[in-house]
C-alpha cells in the first residue's frame, strides 16, 4: 500500500512534466502494443476467409505486385482482399482508441472534447492507412524468410513506433493541452 501511495504522490507532483508524461505515454504504449499485437495475430483467423477485393481507391495503395511475390491467398482477380487489410486496420484502430482514453485520463489528465476526438480520429485513420500499408510491405518483405513466423509482429511493432512519434505530440500539445 505504501508503494501505491508513493507512486500516486510522485505522479501528482510531476504530472505536468513532459518527461514524466512521456514515460507514462510509453507505458500506456506498451499496453496498446500488446493489445495490437494480440489482435494483429488473432484477427487473421476471423478475416482470412474474406475474399472481397478492396475498392478501387485503395487498390493503388495495396498493390499486390508490390506486396506479394507470386500467388497469394490474399489476392483475388489481381486485387488485394479485405481479408488481408482488415486485421491490420482493426488491430490499429481498436488499440489506439483504447490508448486515446487511457492517455487522456492517466497520462495527460485532460478532458477530451468533441473536437479533439474528431481530430484524433481523422489523424488516426490517416495513420492507420499508412501503417496498414507499411505493415503489408513489411509482412510481404519478410514472407518466405527465416522471419516469416514473426512478420506480423514486426510489422505491428513498426506501425506502433510510427504512431507513437505522431500521437505523443498531438495528444500533449493539441488534444489534451492544459490551460496555463
Amino acid at each position: 500500500m505504501k508503494s501505491k501511495n508513493l507512486l500516486k504522490s510522485f505522479d501528482e507532483k510531476h504530472q505536468d512534466s513532459t518527461v514524466w508524461q512521456f514515460v507514462k505515454f510509453n507505458l500506456v504504449s506498451v499496453s496498446i502494443s500488446l493489445l495490437q499485437l494480440f489482435l494483429a495475430n488473432v484477427l487473421p483467423f476471423l478475416f482470412d476467409s474474406l475474399k472481397a477485393g478492396l475498392p478501387a481507391f485503395l487498390q493503388p495503395v495495396f498493390d499486390p505486385e508490390f506486396l506479394f511475390e507470386g500467388e497469394s491467398p490474399y489476392v483475388v482477380n489481381g486485387v488485394v482482399t479485405w481479408g488481408y487489410v482488415l486485421p491490420f486496420f482493426l488491430s490499429n484502430l481498436i488499440a489506439n482508441i483504447y490508448g486515446y482514453f487511457v492517455n487522456m485520463k492517466a497520462t495527460f489528465k485532460g478532458k477530451g472534447s468533441k473536437g479533439s476526438i474528431v481530430i484524433y480520429l481523422v489523424t488516426l485513420v490517416a495513420l492507420i492507412l499508412f501503417s496498414t500499408w507499411l505493415q503489408g510491405v513489411i509482412v510481404a518483405y519478410l514472407s518466405g524468410t527465416k522471419l516469416d513466423a514473426m512478420a506480423r509482429t514486426f510489422a505491428a511493432l513498426t506501425a506502433g513506433l510510427v504512431q507513437m512519434a505522431v500521437l505523443f505530440p498531438l495528444e500533449k500539445y493539441v488534444l489534451f493541452k492544459t490551460k496555463e
